[in-house]
């Protein structure tokens, strides 16, 4: 088969061993995987697979299933479906555990069901999972901009979960509203506390719940400060940095818990709980056309370095995919 490879600073697309399908598992033929940050990061050495995982980039992908492993009862050959992956997305096939596979939603072409796996199941896992998120509970989404960022936004505005976002540029704050927010923040105007806690006063609100963060370092102080009584603050990623000082007086009195976050290492059977968690309450509200993948573009898979080019530049509004 062929896949996309590093070789140097160049991307190729050449050949590569075709992965055995396993007990448990089962083949697909990509028609469309997408772009996330960490595949930036483990093409420049900073995110390597975890043990076992495909050395090819690609954390998610849609297409048609061609091979089932021994066991697996819950698909058949010819099956349209999304998968969240360890990696092996920028390829003609791919190998996954079948908890890890869901169906297209109804009424969603192939192709752009490749925006969904990685981008809902993170925001799914840890605004409802880790930080046990309550209807009417206050949000602050960093990054909102991003594919997990439209993901969440359009999820808490399900679930009656009044967001706040910060963001890169004033377009982007609209595009992030007409998604659902309420309010937010433009990073390169200073920090977001000010826009957030005028957010609160206009709503009569003393502070707010939880905050889902991909930023760290330059923010967690100001997260902590915005942060109520029993507030989660979860962190899944380090753009803003990894080392920084926190009041810890401040973590205690708030009672408020600090939660570290990832997805790509986690074993098969908590991804496939969080899979469960997306056909139930999130893949009802896509096909009642509720909810829907936010795309800002499309390449073919040979044009893969234009595409991390167009992300490494931050002024993309959601997903970009990968067409076979």
């Amino acid at each position: 088969m062929k896949a996309i490879q590093v070789d140097g600073d160049e991307l190729i697309w050449a050949d590569f061993a075709r992965p055995q399908c396993g007990p448990g598992q089962l083949r697909i033929e990509v028609a469309a995987s997408a772009i996330n940050r960490a595949d930036l990061m483990q093409r420049n050495g900073g995110y390597p697979p975890p043990p076992g995982a495909s050395p090819i980039m690609g954390l998610e992908c849609s297409g048609t299933v061609v091979e089932l492993g021994e066991g697996v009862s819950s698909f058949a050959i010819g099956d349209e479906v999304c998968a969240l992956l360890a990696g092996g997305g920028y390829a003609e096939q791919v190998v996954v555990p079948a908890g890890q596979v869901l169906p297209v939603p109804k009424g969603l072409d192939l192709v752009a069901a490749a925006a969904l796996p990685e981008v809902f199941a993170t925001a799914y896992l840890n605004l409802y999972i880790e930080a046990a998120l309550a209807p009417t509970e206050r949000v602050i989404v960093h990054a909102g901009a991003s594919g997990v960022g439209t993901a969440a936004l359009q999820m808490l505005k399900q679930t009656n979960n009044p967001s706040f976002v910060s963001v890169g540029s004033q377009v982007k704050l609209q595009d992030c509203m007409a998604l659902g927010a309420e309010a937010g923040a433009v990073r390169h105007e200073g920090s977001f506390l000010p826009a957030a806690q005028q957010w609160l006063a206009d709503a009569q609100a003393s502070a707010v719940d939880v905050i889902l963060d991909p930023v760290g370092g330059q923010y967690l102080q100001d997260n902590l400060s915005v942060l109520g009584l029993g507030g989660r603050l979860v962190l899944i990623g380090l753009m803003g940095g990894a080392i920084t000082e926190v009041n810890l007086g401040l973590l205690m009195m708030k009672r408020a818990r600090v939660i570290g976050s990832t997805l790509r290492a986690r074993p098969i059977g908590e991804k496939a709980l969080v899979m469960d968690g997306l056909r139930k309450h999130v893949w009802p509200k896509i096909e009642a056309g509720l909810i829907q993948p936010v795309i800002e573009a499309r390449f073919p898979m040979r044009q893969t370095a234009d595409a991390h080019a167009l992300m490494a530049g931050n002024e993309t509004v959601g997903k970009i995919l990968l067409t076979s």
